[in-house]
């Protein structure tokens, strides 16, 4: 297989839009396994938590414009949505980092059938190295370039210490890989022909943190100081 890197097609699609996509695909295939075969604007974005006019204006990006008085194909709007993201073929994955994070990635049963195959697994720990893990075994990150290769990974996952991030991405870049899914609690530096996706959960609590705090102070949002809600 060759490797491409997954990103929207090269004619203007917003990033915004883009980090939409997925949750509209949810959606979609949740719809598709319920028997649902349309759908309204109105109600998909009900569904997803999006203003629908904004939702009508992110899929005419990708040529659907809906059937008036019936709405959207599901079926042929999972297919959009698919093609649009690059999941219409596989991308094979490697975790770099087998510890408690790397190991639930790895089990995690959702990447494959949203086109995304775990092909390998590395750590630096000897210990761990040729246990399996979902039914891969765990192989040496001294190896690397070598597994990038024979695998034909698309996406590096990195599930490291802050410490040892840097050096694997560069690794990963070094051998061709342009998209790094980024699970350290560290700011990567790349080059710009490099995507980056940084995931830290620590962020997100501390973020949850402080709008619980701002409750349990008593603020109630805009319209506690008389602003309407919709100014927000």
């Amino acid at each position: 297989m060759t490797r491409r890197t997954p990103r929207p097609r090269e004619r203007g699609i917003p990033e915004a839009t883009v980090a939409r996509l997925p949750v509209y695909l949810r959606a979609l295939q949740a719809l598709n396994d319920q028997g649902t075969p349309t759908i309204s604007s109105e109600d998909l974005a009900a569904i997803t938590g999006v203003n629908s006019a904004k939702l009508r204006k992110d899929l005419s990006h990708l040529g659907s414009y809906g059937t008036r008085g019936v709405g959207y194909d599901v079926d042929y709007l999972i297919y959009q949505v698919s093609r649009e993201l690059g999941l219409t073929q596989d991308w094979s994955v490697a975790i770099i980092g087998i510890g408690n994070l790397g190991r639930a990635l790895a089990n995690y049963g959702g990447f494959g059938s949203r086109g995304f195959r775990i092909a390998a697994l590395l750590d630096a720990d000897s210990s761990i190295v040729g246990d399996k893990v979902a039914g891969l075994p765990v192989r040496h990150i001294e190896i690397l370039e070598e597994v990038v290769a024979g695998e034909s990974v698309s996406i590096g996952v990195i599930a490291t210490p802050a410490a040892a991030a840097q050096s694997v991405c560069d690794r990963l870049v070094g051998c061709g890989v342009t998209s790094v899914l980024n699970f350290a609690p560290v700011v990567l530096n790349v080059p710009p022909s490099v995507d980056v996706r940084k995931v830290d959960l620590s962020i997100e609590l501390q973020i949850l943190a402080f709008h619980e705090q701002r409750k349990s102070d008593g603020y109630g949002g805009p319209e506690w100081f008389g602003i309407p809600g919709s100014l927000t």
